[in-house]
Formats: structure tokens, C-alpha cells, sequence
């Protein structure tokens, strides 16, 4: 079912990914609750002990909405000089929301991209083909 060219496979993944859909059927939740990745598929069966997102959700989290939102901050609080309240009431609350709301939409994502690119660790070829039901050989068809 994954989609031939780059651009179709771009969409693919970012139409999954960011809906939290299996990246195999695009049926299937990916996600048990708010961060925990399903052991499954539901409807296709597909084995999500391949995906390794690690911190990657967080790094590009922080990346994308921390580090320009804290240069804002720092701006208001140069420029006005407010109390420490309003940072309280504005900032905190900014920070956290725009940290946190974003993860699961990246951790779909980088799944999706495992999945689609076939992307695996450096020696785990063998764990990947046994979850896949292959009896050996590469998975890229080498």
C-alpha cells in the first residue's frame, strides 16, 4: 500500500504520521494513549517493535517551538519590562503548550518515516526480517 514516488511517499508519511494512523494500511491507530505507541495494528497486524523515536519528538519540539518562542520572551521582557506575573500568565503558558501539544504529532511522524524508508539500526537486520516474516536476506532487496 506505500505510495511509489517521493512526493506521494512524503504525503504518505506526513498524512499518517500527523494523524496517528499505521503506516502500513493508514486504518489503524499508531498511538494507545497521548505518547505510547501501539504494540500493533489493529487492523493490519503490523509490528510497531521497529519504531525507535527516542527523543527525536523532543529534540525537534524544542527546536521549532522553544528556542524562537524563548527569543519573544526575551523580547517582551526587554522591551517592556513587565512584572513576573505576566510572564507567568503568558510565557509559562505558551512554553508548555507549544512543547507539549506538538509531540505526538512528531513522534507519528518519525514512525511513519521509519516505516516508510525502511530506516533500521546498524546490526538489527536480522530482528527486522524475523518481525517481518522473512527467513533472511536484506529488506531492501539487495
Amino acid at each position: 500500500m506505500l505510495p511509489d514516488s517521493h512526493s506521494s511517499k512524503f504525503r504518505w508519511i506526513i498524512e499518517s504520521g500527523l494523524k496517528g494512523l499505521c503506516p502500513r494500511c493508514g486504518k489503524g491507530a499508531m498511538f494507545t494513549s497521548w505518547l505510547k505507541i501501539a504494540p500493533r495494528c489493529e487492523c493490519c497486524g503490523l509490528d510497531y517493535r521497529f519504531a525507535a523515536p527516542d527523543d527525536g519528538p523532543a529534540f525537534f519540539s524544542l527546536c521549532i517551538v522553544a528556542f524562537p518562542l524563548t527569543f519573544v520572551v526575551v523580547w517582551l521582557q526587554v522591551t517592556y519590562d513587565p512584572p513576573w506575573w505576566v510572564h507567568l500568565f503568558t510565557s509559562l503558558p505558551f512554553m508548555l503548550l507549544g512543547c507539549l501539544l506538538p509531540l505526538r504529532p512528531i513522534k507519528g511522524w518519525l514512525v511513519a518515516s521509519q516505516y516508510v524508508n525502511r530506516a533500521i539500526e546498524a546490526g538489527t537486520e536480522t530482528l527486522k526480517n524475523r518481525l517481518d516474516g522473512q527467513d533472511g536476506g536484506n529488506i531492501f532487496g539487495d
